[in-house]
Order: C-alpha cells, then structure tokens, then sequence
C-alpha cells in the first residue's frame, strides 16, 4: 500500500514541501486545485518535480468546469514528461474552485463526458469537438506513458462513473472502514458491468489524520479539512437519509452552513460546529498509538494507497510538522509491514 500526501500548495513553498514529503518517505504529493486560494497548480506540481526524484506528483483535485479536457490533459502528460514519468490526474466534479467563480460542480452527466474526452486525450487520440478534430498535435513524435486518471468520488453514480472510465479512485468518505469496503465493492461491481476486468482498477483512499499526544490539539488542527470531505456527503442531491447515522446530522449541517470564504480552515464557524464525537469518528485525530491500530484498519480492505490530508490551511506548522514525523516513522513503515 502506498501512502501519499494531500496539502496546498504555496507560493514560494511548493518544491520545498515536495522535497520535505520525499524526505520523509511518502510515496506520493497531491496538490489541491483552488485557483483563488493557491497559485496555478500545474506549475506548483513542474516546481515539485524538478525538486524530487521519486514520489509521485499530481492534482488532488483538479475540475471539469474551469479547465477544458484539452488543457488538463497537455498539463498532466507535460508533468508525466518532465518528470519522468511520475505523473497522476487527480479529478473530481469540483468544489471550491467553483465556489470561488461562482459555478457550481459539474453534474455527473457532464463529468462522464469530460472523462471520455480527457481519458482519448492523455492516451493521444482524436477526440470530436463540434466539428473539429482535436488531439494534441505537440505529442506526434513522442512516446510518453498516459498518466493515470484518478477520480475523487464520493456518491454512488461518481463511483459508477470513475469504474467505468478512471484508472483510480479515491473514496472521500472518511477514514471509516466499513464505508470504504463498501465503496469498494460498488466500485468493482460497477467495473465489472461495464466490461473492465476489475483487477486493473487501482483503489485508495483520501483520510484526514493530525497525530498528536492532545486530543484536542489533534482535532483542532484537524477539523477544518474534516470538514471539506464531510461536506462532500451533503451536497444538493445525496441522500442524507441513507448515510451513517454519525454521518448525517454533520452532513445536513454543512449543507445548509459550509462557508467557501473559509474553505478548508479549522477556524471557521461551519467547522467548528463539528463537535468531538463526530471528529473522531471521520478522520484520525489523537495519539500515535490509536492511529497505528486506525490505519491498520484501513489495511485490512486490500487498498492500493492512501491519501492522508495532513490537517487544515490554519493548522500551526509545528504541529502539522510533527503529525507528519509520526506518520512516517510510527505509521508508515508498520502499516507497510502488514500488507
């Protein structure tokens, strides 16, 4: 199992966290796509790359709404080239990228479409543009590995969507593992109605983890980004009836109260609403040794990688710094060892 990074980039900082992840033994860095909260991420993710050597770099997430499939897809397979080869396409149906525009998310109708363009884009082939033919012409003379399309799926139709056209997904559904497993299984039914042999589907997982000797630090520093993922259940149009009972009060909660003006910080009212119970329940907040036998939980569902969002946008550096010592030294390599 691989374990990989989710943050922000930062203007000025990007290559230094990239290097800082390598570092510490990570296996992968996924820059959030928020043109309005962080600089351009495809050049944040160019600045990583020339930093590093290993880990592989991607979007976490980029949208369909703000970027044609054309431009993400010359994006990632010039990120799969200068690299190396390292690349990954991180999608979803977008949040606050669109928020911050005035958009809302791509309906899942128009997500499908968007991936079966990006998916003949990456691989070089024509896609029909009203009449046109379109491919990405810079490409002709040159042999470069498609880099893998990951989507960021939540809901049960996105979950269809991503079986049939990703080659990855990453559940935003917390770190419960009875959600995940059954996310899991709907993914590989849906793969296999679809034709695909599900064995080549690669699964993950996006898990929201401070690791702290302070409960109540391991929260505070974690409840913002809690809240990002938690919100992504109460979008207009999930059934909050059919969530976990821990699920929907929070869900129905942040439907109704998420501010985007404060987007991802633990400080905003919408976040701070969340109480403890439900803190503990979705991510894993608190000492080494009660997120070693979480994560371990999380092994146990024959996951290809985790996607671990390290606290939020206003955690303090010290204690995001040391959250990210534990989990490379205490977590890490223990969890590598049971799979």
């Amino acid at each position: 199992m691989q374990i990989g990074i989710v943050t922000f980039p930062t203007p000025g900082g990007s290559a230094n966290i990239a290097r800082a992840v390598e570092e510490f033994g990570f296996d992968s860095l996924g820059f959030a796509d928020t043109q309005n909260l962080t600089p351009e991420v495809w050049g944040q993710l160019m600045l990583a790359a020339a930093a590093t050597e290993r880990i592989e770099l991607g979007t976490s997430v980029t949208n369909p709404v703000s970027r044609d499939a054309a431009v993400t897809a010359s994006a990632a397979l010039a990120l799969q080239l200068e690299s190396g080869g390292r690349a990954f396409c991180g999608i979803g149906r977008g949040d606050s990228s669109m928020a911050k525009i005035g958009r809302r998310p791509a309906s899942v109708s128009v997500f499908e479409t968007y991936l079966e363009k990006l998916r003949a884009y990456v691989r070089g082939e024509v896609v029909e543009r009203d009449g046109e033919r379109s491919y990405l012409e810079w490409l002709e003379g040159r042999e470069i590995e498609p880099p893998p399309i990951e989507v960021a799926a939540t809901g049960p139709k996105v979950i269809g969507v991503a079986a049939r056209h990703a080659d990855r997904i990453t559940f935003a559904l917390g770190a419960r593992p009875e959600r995940i497993a059954e996310a899991r299984e709907l993914a590989l039914r849906e793969a296999a109605s679809a034709g695909r042999d599900p064995g080549t589907l690669r699964l993950g997982a996006y898990v929201n983890c401070v690791i702290n000797p302070s409960r109540a630090i391991a929260r505070d520093a974690a409840r913002g980004t809690i809240s990002v993922l938690a919100h992504f259940s109460g979008f207009r149009g999930m059934d909050l009836d059919g969530l976990p009972e821990q699920m929907r009060a929070a869900a129905a909660h942040l439907r109704e109260h998420y501010d985007m003006r404060n987007h991802g910080v633990a400080a905003g009212a919408h976040s701070q609403a969340l109480d403890d119970e439900f803190l503990d329940w979705f991510g894993i907040v608190g000492p080494v040794e009660e997120a070693r036998a979480r994560f371990a939980e999380l092994a146990d569902l024959d996951l290809d990688f985790l996607r671990v969002i390290p606290g939020s946008r206003d955690t303090p550096p010290d204690v995001a710094a040391e959250s990210l010592r534990l989990l490379a030294t205490e977590i890490a390599p223990a969890l590598r060892r049971r799979v």
